[in-house]
């Protein structure tokens, strides 16, 4: 499968953006699909994420009530709506996707084999 993620852009605090990562190659619904971010400096870490196997969403503390991911398996995206956006939510923000994960490890960024080219995203007044 091949991810391209788009939808980011510069917006101020408290602001909204949506971010999608359409699929080609294969048929999204059947892999778990997550978003990641990276601040300069700083480690990749968790935002949220789909299990392949129904629709349980999880999302990181940091993002949990701000954020929201959803899945259109007629449009093969997931997308993440943000939500309240503060200048801690800057990064480049990567979707990624695999087939093989299990429920435990979808909050873990090296478990995912297949990674969209990443988005920036600039919360700033």
């Amino acid at each position: 499968v091949q991810l391209q993620a788009s939808g980011g852009g510069l917006v101020q605090p408290g602001g909204s953006l949506r971010l999608s990562c359409a699929a080609s190659g294969d048929t999204i619904g059947t892999y778990s699909v997550g978003w990641f971010r990276q601040a300069p400096g700083k480690e990749r870490e968790f935002v949220a994420a789909f299990f392949r196997r129904g629709y349980n969403a999880y999302y990181s503390d940091s993002v949990k009530g701000r954020f929201a991911i959803s899945r259109d398996n007629a449009k093969n995206t997931v997308d993440l709506q943000m939500n309240s956006l503060t200048p801690e939510d800057t990064a480049v923000y990567y979707c990624a996707a695999d087939s093989r994960l299990i429920m435990s490890s979808v909050r873990t960024w090296p478990n995912y084999d297949y990674w969209g080219q990443g988005t920036q995203v600039t919360v700033s007044s």
